[in-house]
């Protein structure tokens, strides 16, 4: 069954708007240069040409690293605050169509050692929630939290356990019934090929933003505390 995902088709999207941006850049370049011969040469300045500034780019994600099958993703914060990052991976379907993504951070309280956000289709039937197995077995079914214009998204939490199994394993399956075929469970593969690596990597970050937030916020609150200078 093609069970194709909100994701694909807003990434199916962008790719024509891109290609038709970069198209119409194209032919506006051969037009040029077919008058150039034509046209006296003028400069930038005469004809409004900015080169640019360079941007800061607040709030873009971008990517950090890769680990195996898994992506380091994070976004950029205004200068003196630390970037969040997650570890990231696509899930596509036997025909490499794209139908869920999974972002995983380290949480590291009480229980929780890892949370995770899976986003699914919008076509997912919600009431059998997600299912989650690792090589075969373990499997853990958790219910989903809300649904956007982009897909439906479950929060998951991973114990030390879970972890661990995790690093060991060979590969996962994140587990969803299409709301058009209630008897049907689609599967698809989650590789772990470079999870440890990038787990340790993401928590070494996730720690450091987490401590930097913390240094921050003690700051702000001790000069809040400090008494108004006499007029």
């Amino acid at each position: 069954m093609n069970f194709t995902s909100q994701l694909a088709k807003t990434a199916t999207r962008t790719f024509c708007i891109s290609a038709a941006v970069s198209l119409g850049l194209t032919f506006a370049a051969a037009a040029q240069d077919a008058q150039k011969s034509d046209a006296p040469a003028e400069d930038a300045a005469t004809l409004g040409l900015s080169t640019g500034t360079p941007a800061d780019n607040v709030g873009q994600p971008y990517l950090f690293e890769t680990h195996g099958d898994w992506q380091i993703n994070c976004i950029k914060m205004p200068e003196g605050q630390s970037d969040p990052c997650t570890m990231y991976q696509l899930l596509k379907d036997e025909d490499g169509n794209a139908v869920s993504e999974i972002s995983l951070f380290h949480f590291g309280r009480g229980d929780v050692d890892a949370g995770a956000t899976v986003t699914t289709p919008l076509e997912t039937l919600l009431t059998e929630q997600l299912t989650v197995t690792i090589d075969g077995a373990n499997g853990r079914r958790y219910p989903f939290s809300f649904c956007t214009t982009q897909g439906c998204q479950a929060r998951l939490g991973f114990t030390n356990d879970d972890v661990a199994l995790l690093k060991k394993g060979s590969k996962a399956e994140v587990i969803m019934v299409p709301i058009g075929a209630p008897d049907v469970k689609v599967a698809l593969d989650m590789s772990l090929s470079g999870f440890t690596a990038g787990y340790t990597r993401v928590t070494e970050l996730n720690l450091a933003t987490r401590a930097a937030a913390e240094a921050a916020a003690k700051a702000a609150s001790t000069e809040a505390e400090k008494p108004a200078a006499a007029e």
